[in-house]
C-alpha cells in the first residue's frame, strides 16, 4: 500500500504520539520531523530541485497510509503538499529555486492563510490589500479565523487583494518565509476533533519582495484551480479514506481475532449487511479518488484548464462524496462495535477519535456552501458527463 516511501518506523513514531496529540490538543512536532527527515516533505518537488518528483496517485497512496496512525499530522502533510503544488507550477523561477529546495530537503514546511475575518471560507475574495512598490510587496493586519500550523510553519502562503483599488475578488497570492512577518495569534483551540492541527487564528503583517508573488497578480483563482483545489481535495480526501479503511481494518481483526470474546456475533446477517455497506463505501470513495487522479493528471499532461463547470463538478464531488462516505462509514462502525469497544476514548480500537477526526470532512471548506455550488454547476453539464 504505501510502498518504499513511508517505511513502518515513521508510522510507528506517529501512531505512539497520535495520543497525546489528540489528549492535549497539540501540535505534533515529533512526527512532522520525521515527515521532515523521511523527505516527504518534499513528495511532489520535482527531482532537480531534489523531490522526490511524485504523480497524485504516488501523494493519495502515502496520505492513506499516514491517516490511520494520526489523521491530524496526515492532513497536515497533505495541506503542505498543496501549497508546495501551488509553488511549484506557479512561482516565478527565482522563488522556486530558492524555496523548492527548502521544501525537498524538509526545513520548509508551508502554511496556508486563505481565510479571513468577515468573509470565512470564501477561497476566491480578499479584505486586506497587497502594495507594491520599488520592488517589495507589504500588507498589514491581514486576519485570518484559522491557520492550520501557524505557529510551527517556516513559510506561508497568502491571499491579499491585489491592492488599495482592487475589487474582492482580484486576489493574489503571496509567499512570505516566517521571518518576515509579525505574527499575533488569537482565539483559542479545543475542538471535538483534529486536534493536533492547532489551527488557531493569527493576525499577520509583513513585507517581502514582489517577485515572492505566486501566479500573476490579481489571479489567484486561475492558480486555486489549476493547482491548490484539486491537490487539496485529493489530500483532504486521500487522508478521510486513509483513516477510515484503518478503523475498518483494525474493526474486522477483531471480528475475526481466535478466541474472541463478546462483542457482535459474526454470523449476524445484521453484521454482515453493515460490514459490507462499509466496504461498499470505501470502495466507491477509493475508486472515484483514484479516477479524479487520473483526470487531473490527463489534464495537466495537456495543459488543459482545470477551471470548467466540468471539472469544477468532479472535484467538489470528490470532497463531498470523500467527506460525507467515509464519516458514515465509521459512525456504522462505531455503531457495529458497540459501547464498550467503539465508543470509549480507553477501548483497543481507535473508532472513537477517528469518529470525532472524521466529523471535521464535512465542515473543512463546509459542505453547506458546497452542495449548493455543486447543484449550480450541475445545471451547466446538460450533457451529463458523468466520470
Amino acid at each position: 500500500m504505501n510502498g518504499r516511501l513511508v517505511p513502518p518506523e515513521l508510522l510507528e513514531v506517529l501512531r505512539s504520539n497520535a495520543d497525546r496529540t489528540d489528549r492535549e490538543a497539540v501540535f505534533p512536532t515529533d512526527s512532522l520531523q520525521v515527515l521532515r527527515d523521511s523527505g516527504l516533505m518534499g513528495l511532489n518537488v520535482p527531482s532537480e530541485y531534489g523531490g522526490h518528483g511524485a504523480s497524485l496517485r504516488e501523494v493519495t497512496k502515502v496520505a492513506r497510509a499516514l491517516a490511520p496512525a494520526c489523521l491530524s499530522t496526515a492532513m497536515i502533510w497533505a495541506m503542505h503538499i498543496s501549497q508546495a503544488d501551488g509553488v511549484i507550477r506557479h512561482a516565478k523561477s527565482e522563488l522556486k529555486s530558492e524555496l523548492l529546495p527548502r521544501i525537498a530537503a524538509g526545513e520548509e514546511y508551508l502554511a496556508s492563510v486563505t481565510t479571513e475575518g468577515g468573509r470565512g471560507s470564501d477561497l476566491f475574495t480578499a479584505d486586506t490589500a497587497l502594495t507594491v512598490d520599488n520592488g517589495r510587496a507589504s500588507f498589514s493586519g491581514r486576519r485570518a479565523p484559522v491557520v492550520t500550523g501557524g505557529a510551527q510553519a517556516d513559510g506561508f502562503l497568502l491571499t491579499l487583494r491585489a491592492d488599495a483599488e482592487a475589487k474582492p475578488h482580484e486576489v493574489t497570492l503571496l509567499y512570505a518565509r516566517r521571518g518576515q512577518l509579525t505574527l499575533t495569534r488569537s482565539g483559542n483551540w479545543d475542538p471535538m476533533g483534529m486536534r493536533g492541527t492547532e489551527s488557531f487564528g493569527w493576525e499577520i503583517s509583513g513585507e517581502v519582495p514582489a517577485g515572492n508573488i505566486v501566479g500573476e497578480a490579481g489571479k489567484f483563482r486561475s492558480v486555486a484551480w489549476d493547482s491548490m483545489v484539486p491537490t487539496a481535495h485529493i489530500g483532504w480526501s486521500a487522508c478521510w479514506l486513509g483513516a477510515a479503511e484503518g478503523a475498518y481494518r483494525e474493526l474486522l481483526r477483531w471480528l475475526r481475532a481466535p478466541g474472541r470474546k463478546g462483542g457482535p456475533d459474526t454470523r449476524s446477517e445484521l453484521l454482515r449487511e453493515r460490514l459490507g455497506r462499509i466496504r461498499v463505501d470505501l470502495d466507491l470513495v477509493s475508486a472515484y479518488l483514484t479516477r479524479v487522479c487520473d483526470y487531473v493528471e490527463e489534464a495537466r499532461a495537456k495543459e488543459a484548464s482545470l477551471s470548467s463547470p466540468r471539472s469544477q463538478l468532479r472535484l467538489n464531488s470528490l470532497k463531498l462524496a470523500a467527506s460525507e462516505l467515509t464519516f458514515s462509514a465509521v459512525d456504522a462502525m462505531l455503531q457495529t462495535a458497540g459501547m464498550g469497544l467503539g465508543y470509549t476514548r480507553s477501548a483497543p480500537l481507535a473508532l472513537e477519535r477517528t469518529f470525532r477526526d472524521l466529523r471535521s470532512a464535512r465542515l473543512n471548506h463546509s459542505n453547506d456552501r458546497m452542495w449548493p455550488a455543486t447543484g449550480a454547476l450541475s445545471l451547466l453539464d446538460t450533457e451529463v458527463d458523468l466520470l
